[in-house]
């Protein structure tokens, strides 16, 4: 009985050993993948920033070479008068506007055209009211619209972007 006695405590004592020994590994293994994984997720986030950062350095220098090489075409300054629901009048924009093209013989191309882009500009702004230019969408809308105006009035041409030098609305 006494060996019973001793294999009974005895067994407690071994079973307990390797459980104590795998709780231990696991959570060293749980605290090393964790640790592993932070590494990598911190590591791959930036990474990409950094890569951002190097491509938008890139395509900054892409774009300033681009810019380089295109001509401004600037139009006469523009003053509409903004069309009111109300029937009221008195509101009013100053618009200066400059096209930005690709090369010197498409600013030659687009020369005897400038009446039919700035008819189509007049156009469409006297339309256009007050609350159409609210904030920057507005104006990301305004500009849209008139890069269409622009190569639609000058086609096959075509004018890369349309650059607001002064916008007043009053």
């Amino acid at each position: 009985m006494a060996a019973e006695a001793d294999l009974e405590d005895g067994a407690p004592a071994r079973k307990g050993i390797p459980k104590l020994f795998i709780i231990i590994g696991a959570a060293a293994l749980v605290v090393l993948l964790g640790g592993a994984g932070l590494y990598f997720f911190l590591s791959s986030s930036s990474a990409p920033a950094e890569d951002a950062e190097h491509g938008a350095t890139a395509d900054a220098h892409a774009a300033a070479a681009a810019a380089g090489h295109t001509f401004i075409f600037n139009l006469p300054p523009m003053i509409v008068n903004l069309h009111d629901e109300n029937g009221q009048s008195g509101a009013f924009m100053k618009l200066s506007i400059a096209l930005e093209v690709a090369n010197q013989e498409m600013m030659l191309e687009i020369q005897p055209r400038m009446a039919k882009v700035v008819d189509a500009f007049q156009i469409y702004l006297r339309e256009l009211r007050r609350s159409d230019l609210e904030g920057s969408a507005g104006v990301y809308r305004l500009k849209e619209e008139l890069l269409r105006r622009v190569n639609v009035a000058i086609y096959p041409s075509r004018v890369e972007s349309v650059l607001f030098k002064e916008i007043l609305v009053q």
